[in-house]
């Protein structure tokens, strides 16, 4: 887990804007800082720094735009919605995904060339696929996305990561008051309540705006967040990933639709993996406190004139995480579930693309030290939900899935996903070794046991049907005597 309270900050080594950003943030504070006091969601507010946290949604609030800062004001206020107003997150996203990321890379329609493109790279993957795991294909179509439609088709699932959070902090807000009060202050609740939800919609707007700018597909932080049996890549972001590497733009292409393709079938074939992965999310959520003592600070000072103060107040590290036994268990199953996600994923890869590609293990190096340095999919995940994937457990299950091929064969592995209980725990992760060569358990005597159980029960159950049926032909003909 992230050292900050619940992941609120990303890592100073990677301010979103690079060098830009530190500029402008020399003090520390701000987009460029991570965890600051300034800015402890570290998603920045735009290109007018952290100073002003509105600037993301007001623009520079020169006097022109003051006409359109206190229309937006007035909805933020008038939002009667759930805990996040999504509304304003997608406002926020599509205005951040058209200011363009900070190496000046515009967002732009996705032409027919690449769209053929993209679906000829799926459907070739989708081949190689086949002899290296036993799991058909998942992916019903292959499109192409801009990073505009990136944010469009990924909303709903950040919707169910982030509401369960989100919640907590609204509740808090409700409950800072003596219950003698909140009758009283029942208008001021509601204000506080609505620009909680907009302050939620306004930074998760702001990160998955950023977000759209980095991603190359659906599935970049291992969970599927765009719509069942859609294998999606962005162009753009695939053609901005591999300008550097010195690889052809066709081999990164089909590397990434082959990760892409192979999510998808794990997701389709899998049909407990998604609600497990969901649930995982909720249950870590769930173990979130508030600093009620915060709230109240902000409750007893709140000036409905200066409704930044909530913004502030949201920055100043309110959440803490249970440290219970539950919560324990809730964080380590999501990261162990997710390590193994995408340790399949890096495995079966590696398999159907190293005799095939030439650059194939660099990619693969190249992907591993983008998650190891806290890439912006993680980073982004982290903040939103306060959690934090450690690589080692990556790298832990790659090697735990492939040893598992060497020894139990494709289908053996493969076999694991038919249940939760059958998948390695965070303990077999520090040991793969021993769990791959762990005996295996042999259900036929107990398939045996069982049939043998079902057969003796119909036997009795047909036995004792007989024995009615003669006990009443019996009394029959003793009361026909």
């Amino acid at each position: 887990m992230s050292d900050t309270p619940f992941g609120f900050g990303l890592p100073p080594e990677e301010p979103e804007h690079g060098d830009e950003g530190k500029k402008k943030n020399p003090a520390g504070g701000g987009q460029g800082s991570g965890g600051s006091p300034a800015d402890p969601f570290g998603f920045g507010f735009g290109d007018s720094g952290g100073d002003n946290p509105f600037a993301a949604m007001f623009g520079s609030l020169n006097p022109n735009d003051l006409g359109a800062a206190f229309q937006q004001l007035g909805q933020m206020l008038s939002y009667e919605g759930g805990p996040v107003n999504w509304d304003m997150a997608k406002q926020i996203a599509r205005q951040t995904v058209s200011q363009g990321t900070p190496d000046g890379t515009k967002d732009v329609s996705v032409g027919p060339v690449d769209r053929t493109a993209v679906e000829e790279a799926v459907r070739l993957a989708d081949l190689w696929l086949d002899g290296a795991t036993s799991l058909p294909s998942g992916a019903s179509t292959a499109v192409a996305w801009s990073r505009a439609e990136w944010v469009e088709a990924t909303l709903p699932a950040w919707q169910q990561l982030v509401d369960p959070v989100a919640e907590r902090v609204g509740l808090a807000m409700g409950d800072v008051l003596p219950e003698e009060m909140q009758a009283m202050a029942g208008p001021l609740i509601g204000m506080m309540r609505s620009m909680g939800g907009a302050m939620f919609g306004q930074q998760i707007g702001q990160a998955v705006g950023v977000l759209a700018g980095e991603v190359v597909g659906s599935t970049d932080i291992g969970l599927p967040l765009g719509p069942a049996g859609k294998a999606a890549l962005l162009p753009l972001n695939i053609e901005a990933l591999g300008k550097d590497l010195g690889v052809p733009k066709e081999e990164v292409r089909l590397y990434l639709a082959l990760r892409e393709a192979a999510h998808q079938r794990l997701f389709a074939h899998v049909p407990w993996l998604r609600s497990h992965l969901f649930g995982a999310v909720e249950g870590y959520a769930r173990g979130i406190k508030v600093d009620t003592t915060k709230l109240e600070d902000v409750v007893g000072q709140f000036d409905p004139t200066h409704p930044e103060q909530l913004q502030e107040a949201l920055q100043q590290g309110m959440f803490q995480p249970e440290d219970t036994p539950e919560q324990k268990a809730a964080l380590a199953r999501l990261e162990t579930a997710l390590a193994l996600v995408e340790g399949w994923v890096d495995a079966v890869v590696h398999e159907a693309a190293s005799s095939r590609l030439t650059s194939a293990a660099a990619l693969r190096e190249t992907l591993r030290r983008r998650r190891a340095s806290g890439g912006p999919a993680e980073q982004t995940f982290a903040t939103l939900i306060g959690l934090q994937l450690r690589p080692r457990r990556l790298r832990d299950a790659s090697r735990l899935w492939a040893s598992l091929t060497d020894a139990r064969g494709m289908d053996g592995r493969d076999a694991l996903w038919e249940h939760p209980d059958m998948l390695p725990t965070a303990t077999d992760l520090d040991d793969p070794d021993g769990f791959v060569h762990r005996e295996q358990l042999d259900f036929s005597e107990l398939d045996k046991m069982l049939g043998e159980a079902a057969s003796k029960g119909d036997e009795d159950g047909k036995g004792g049907k007989g024995t009615a049926e003669e006990r009443g032909t019996g009394d029959k003909g003793d009361n026909e005597k």
